[in-house]
């Protein structure tokens, strides 16, 4: 089953190669317990497809003993040894580093040059973030819809923040419960309730992917697989802006 996915990553591979960060966004809307496990399986995939990611994480705050993206802005050459040889996944607090730089839209920061040591730049943030960092731009932010009726207002009021004040044309993930395990599932599909309201109130129609939350891993991350190919292949080049210091 795995055999077409795992031949179409090895044309990604080249990716690695290429020395440009790809730059891809995932969407926080109050539904971590959802969005987590997606969001590492994600770079599970990636990983196993030979690229290296780098999670900045705008729910993390950078202090003194636990440094991010704003002690990097600070000082590029923070981790400029450690970044010659980048482990395969990492996770930086960046909250601060984005408010930053925010005000210049993100691809007009120095994240490609900061950042250029990896495959994929993956950007974790709420929809009021994500709108200031990447107004206007070519990217489709991802938005999670877990299978949790609190998930449909939510997802909603994000999506549409996206598209209206970001101009951004997000990705909706639906996770869906598998057939065969006991999840509690609810009496409608809060996807559903997101794509009908898109349509209806801002003309947005959704074609949603599916990802299967299954106890069987291997189900699940077939799906995942499948996004991570697709998120990646609709990816942005982060291009090497000089480098100076962002107040």
């Amino acid at each position: 089953m795995l055999e077409p996915c795992i031949n179409q990553a090895a044309g990604l591979q080249s990716l690695a190669l290429q020395r440009v960060p790809r730059l891809i966004a995932v969407t926080s809307h109050g539904q971590q317990q959802g969005e987590l496990p997606l969001l590492w399986g994600l770079c599970t995939s990636w990983v196993n497809m030979g690229l290296s990611v780098m999670v900045l994480d705008g729910h993390g705050v950078e202090t003194a003993g636990n440094p991010g993206l704003a002690q990097l802005l600070d000082n590029p050459l923070y981790r400029q040894m450690e970044d010659d040889n980048p482990v395969s996944w990492t996770v930086i607090p960046a909250a601060q580093g984005l408010a930053r730089v925010s005000e210049r839209g993100l691809l007009a920061s120095p994240m490609g040059e900061l950042f250029k040591a990896y495959a994929v730049v993956l950007v974790y943030a709420d929809a009021d973030w994500l709108t200031h960092l990447l107004r206007g731009s070519a990217l489709a932010p991802l938005v999670v819809v877990p299978p949790a009726q609190a998930a449909t207002i939510t997802a909603y009021r994000a999506l549409k923040q996206l598209l209206v004040d970001g101009q951004l044309r997000p990705t909706v993930a639906n996770i869906v419960a598998d057939a065969n395990t006991t999840m509690p599932k609810p009496p409608s599909s809060p996807a559903q309730t997101v794509m009908n309201c898109a349509s209806t109130h801002l003309g947005y129609h959704i074609k949603p992917l599916t990802i299967t939350a299954s106890a069987r891993a291997d189900r699940s991350q077939e799906d995942i697989t499948r996004l991570a190919m697709q998120l990646l292949e609709s990816a942005i080049q982060l291009d090497q802006q000089p480098m100076g210091k962002i107040h």
